[in-house]
């Protein structure tokens, strides 16, 4: 199978490699294209354009950052694929542009289907994501080598895409509340006095456990915010997580509580670190000016 990896951002390049592993020919693209160039020393090889890429792929993997990137390039980039080339969104960007997403495919003829990404750095460079995903699954029969290679579990949505975005967002929902729970735990604990550790002792192994607030509590407590997730990716998609949510009648009082909590540590400089730096906001320890990531190209 020959793999187009639109997007070379920490999810983009981590799939990329995983792909190559498992002897999957890789084509990859990104917008600066001084993100792409490493992945020639895994193996791939670097398109000088998203036509470029996509003109020999079976299969075409769009991890790009935001609406406005991954609209651009499919009007761009699917005229330039074979006919029988699957496309498969799994930038996070909201469901009016998937839906402009799924109009642009069908005006040139083309086939898209949705697995959206839920995992970090660490899963997406290790193959052991889990894919969120949604469309005809014969399709994804067509395209397993590749889901394979980078996940190491799916939940089909539906047979519509845009199902799943809906899971994604709601799943991102949980993500970024339990973020901000625990930093909000670990801050309160370390101001009453009390070493914040102990919170995530008190936690570990009970019914309240959650693994995620001892991964991302470690790294608070450290000061270490090197992006996983980056913080504005998560502030991104909090905006879009609150559209979804407000038109579907659902109430956001949560959601403008996490915005805001986000928003502060993004205008503090933190915008390019892990998510984690949402902690700042609290009081918690500054992170140590780690080096920018995002998701996308």
């Amino acid at each position: 199978m020959r793999a187009a990896v639109l997007g070379t951002g920490v999810m983009g390049a981590g799939m990329a490699r995983s792909l190559l592993r498992d002897g999957v020919g890789v084509t990859v693209w990104n917008r600066t294209p001084a993100r792409a160039r490493p992945l020639a020393d895994d193996g791939a090889r670097v398109a000088a354009s998203a036509a470029d890429a996509v003109a020999d792929a079976d299969a075409v993997l769009v991890a790009l950052y935001d609406a406005e990137a991954v609209l651009g390039v499919l009007g761009e980039a699917l005229p330039a694929s074979a006919p029988e080339t699957v496309w498969v969104q799994s930038a996070t960007i909201g469901a009016d542009a998937t839906r402009r997403a799924v109009a642009l495919a069908a005006g040139a003829g083309r086939t898209l289907v949705e697995a959206m990404l839920l995992g970090t750095k660490q899963p997406a460079e290790t193959g052991r994501l889990t894919l969120l995903t949604a469309g005809d699954p014969a399709v994804f029969a067509r395209i397993e080598p590749l889901t394979a290679a980078v996940s190491v579990k799916s939940v089909w949505a539906g047979p519509e895409v845009g199902a799943g975005t809906a899971l994604k967002l709601a799943c991102n929902a949980w993500v970024a509340s339990v973020t901000a729970a625990s930093a909000q735990s670990l801050a309160l604990a370390g101001a009453l006095g009390l070493d914040p550790n102990l919170f995530l002792a008190a936690i570990d192994g009970s019914p309240t456990d959650c693994r995620y607030a001892h991964v991302k509590g470690a790294a608070m407590l450290a000061g270490s915010y090197e992006p996983q997730f980056a913080l504005d990716g998560a502030l991104k998609d909090i905006g879009l997580i609150d559209d979804a949510a407000r038109g579907a009648g659902v109430d956001t009082t949560l959601l403008d509580a996490l915005e805001a909590l986000f928003g502060q540590a993004s205008r503090a400089g933190h915008g390019g670190e892990d998510m984690g730096a949402v902690y700042t906001s609290f009081g918690g320890a500054e992170g140590a000016g780690g080096a920018a990531g995002g998701s996308g190209g």
